[in-house]
């Protein structure tokens, strides 16, 4: 396989036949987006630079994925592009790779200047060369660059102060709210993942490997257009459940057992970000049931009270109030409830955060300096910030029984006196179950559920009836 002298750009041609990653209506909101974004910087020229493919070896890149702030401003998916917005103006541009004819025999045509102007829905396009000639001409009236690292370098001017942290914390403060346009993105990737999610729960069996697990999945995305993954699947039998983020997916999966999945598709970079926990053979034990209706319990719980206003941290200690309620009434926690959570015990069980943000990283901004706040619980949480409407967030508690925090000694002194661990020990096949939906919060009311996927128990068994 030969490697063509230039830099590699993919082929947007290839992907108009696919309407809904590249036609009109979705890339309306991307105007928009660079208009506040110009509203929130208006004393300086702002610059940004797309992603560059990465080298697997001398021969083979890795499959290309934009950088998300790129994404988030352009709706553009091929590498080396740059964008320049001048707000006092009220001029934006485009840039563009130029390629020859050794680039087209070996990798295809990419879109020119007239074709980006449609397509992207600027005013403007240039190619990268001309750059530092379009960037002097916008110069006048600034002292402020407001750039990322590889985009600053490529102005190597001296006449203005770059500005990073400042654009950082600007495009963190935007992403955080989804406009209509996000949405419907989001939507499209939720809807895709949950008809991916619904085939893996029709067609598992035991006996069956986690990557053919996987391969089900993913082809189902594949087959969508949805080309990249939110992050790798999570493929979890039995015991590896307890796993929180394991990535072997190679076991075989025994009759009796769980079978937990995390994976999501993305739409145009935004990710849907969905676990569902069902039993391999299809039909719930009664251990089984008692555990994940304790899981089931804290999510739609949570799920109900995701509205404007509250903060994000308060949820996660609700949940963990649920669960821990919950694992009292199975034995395997006892005391008070709320020494349970105070002290600890139930983070045993349920040692990860309830949500964070999602959106075009899985992990998504935390929504800039103004929206941080200082955790009001004790428990260590990534995100906390007061929710507003267009906040996407994931809903995922979970209970695992992990081997190697039920046989701490230390952690079985602290407990000894809040955990039964002689009868959590006898979970440990069990693994783990955790259920997570993707939720947008409304102005009013409930959240709007990006996810459509069984999760009560007789829905899923019913998914999986053989």
């Amino acid at each position: 396989m030969g490697r063509p002298l230039e830099s590699k750009v993919l082929d947007a041609r290839r992907y108009l036949a696919q309407g809904f990653l590249y036609n009109g209506a979705e890339m309306t909101h991307y105007p928009a987006i660079r208009k506040s974004l110009a509203r929130r910087l208006p004393d300086g020229l702002i610059l940004l630079s797309g992603g560059n493919p990465v080298p697997r070896n001398h021969d083979v890149d890795f499959v290309f994925r934009q950088k998300s702030d790129f994404l988030y401003l352009t709706g553009v998916e091929e590498p080396g592009c740059f964008l320049l917005i001048d707000p006092k103006r009220g001029r934006e541009a485009l840039f563009l790779p130029r390629i020859d004819n050794h680039h087209r025999v070996w990798l295809g045509d990419v879109p020119g200047p007239r074709e980006a102007r449609k397509l992207y829905g600027v005013a403007e396009a240039h190619y990268c060369d001309e750059l530092p000639r379009v960037l002097k001409d916008n110069l006048g009236g600034y002292r402020k660059l407001y750039a990322d690292g590889d985009a600053a370098k490529r102005a190597a001017t001296k006449k203005l102060k770059v500005a990073a942290a400042e654009l950082r914390d600007a495009l963190d403060e935007l992403r955080i709210c989804k406009t209509p346009g996000e949405l419907d993105l989001m939507r499209r990737a939720g809807e895709i993942s949950s008809k991916a999610h619904k085939e893996v729960m029709r067609r598992t069996r035991p006996g069956m490997y986690e990557y053919q697990i996987q391969a089900i999945f993913e082809a189902e995305c594949l087959k969508a257009g949805l080309k990249h993954l939110g992050y790798p699947s999570i493929v979890a039998a039995g015991r590896n459940g307890a796993v929180l983020h394991y990535h072997a997916n190679n076991a075989q999966l025994k009759n009796g057992e769980f079978l937990l999945i995390d994976a999501g598709a993305e739409c145009k970079g935004y990710s849907a970000d969905i676990t569902r926990t069902f039993p391999a053979n299809g039909k719930f034990t009664q251990r089984q049931r008692d555990i994940y209706g304790v899981v089931l319990h804290a999510q739609k719980s949570c799920i109900e009270r995701a509205r404007p206003g509250i903060i994000s941290a308060d949820l996660h200690l609700h949940s963990m109030t649920v669960i821990a309620e919950g694992l009292k009434n199975l034995g395997i926690l006892k005391g008070e409830t709320s020494g349970l959570v105070e002290g600890g015990a139930v983070r045993l069980f349920y040692p990860h955060g309830l949500t964070h943000t999602l959106g075009l990283d899985v992990h998504d901004t935390l929504g800039g300096r103004k929206r941080r706040l200082p955790n009001p619980t004790k428990v260590p949480v990534r995100f906390v910030a007061r929710l507003e409407p267009g906040f996407v967030v994931t809903m995922e508690p979970g209970v695992y029984f992990i081997e190697a925090l039920l046989k701490d000694p230390e952690l079985r002194r602290k407990h000894r006196g809040s955990v039964d661990f002689e009868k959590a020990e006898k979970f440990l096949d069990l693994g783990g179950v955790r259920i997570e939906d993707d939720v947008a919060v409304q102005r009013k009311g409930p959240p709007l559920n990006l996810t459509s996927v069984p999760k009560e128990i007789a829905e899923i068994e019913a998914a999986c009836e053989r």
